[in-house]
């Protein structure tokens, strides 16, 4: 008898931490995902066109220096050039958020022009 009282107590401890911990434990909510930026046809992309690509054609290169020179001058360029800038704009020092990689958009689509 006394080990089926301790089962059951045992039991109920067991399912009143499960029940505890499943309501303590709200869930997370999921980072927001910003919007693609689309390009304009035959343009170089922030979404999708690697940096190094970006800086190996003439009229994109120039965007970059006018919209981006610290990134250009970075002295680490070597190690991200395989990177797209939506994909460093997850870095803080990149100083890339959506209105600002919108506006290098803009100007790839123009130079494409």
């Amino acid at each position: 008898m006394r080990r089926l009282t301790a089962g059951l107590a045992g039991l109920a401890l067991t399912l009143a931490a499960f029940g505890a911990h499943a309501q303590s434990a709200p869930a997370a909510a999921a980072p927001a995902t910003p919007a693609a930026i689309p390009a304009a046809a035959g343009a170089m992309s922030v979404e999708n066109t690697p940096i190094g690509d970006l800086l190996a054609d003439p009229a994109s290169k120039a965007v970059m220096e006018k919209d981006m020179p610290a990134l250009v001058a970075y002295p680490g360029l070597d190690q991200i050039k395989g990177m797209t800038l939506r994909g460093i704009s997850v870095y803080p020092e990149a100083q890339l958020d959506d209105t600002k990689l919108a506006a290098i958009q803009k100007d790839l689509d123009a130079a494409k022009k």
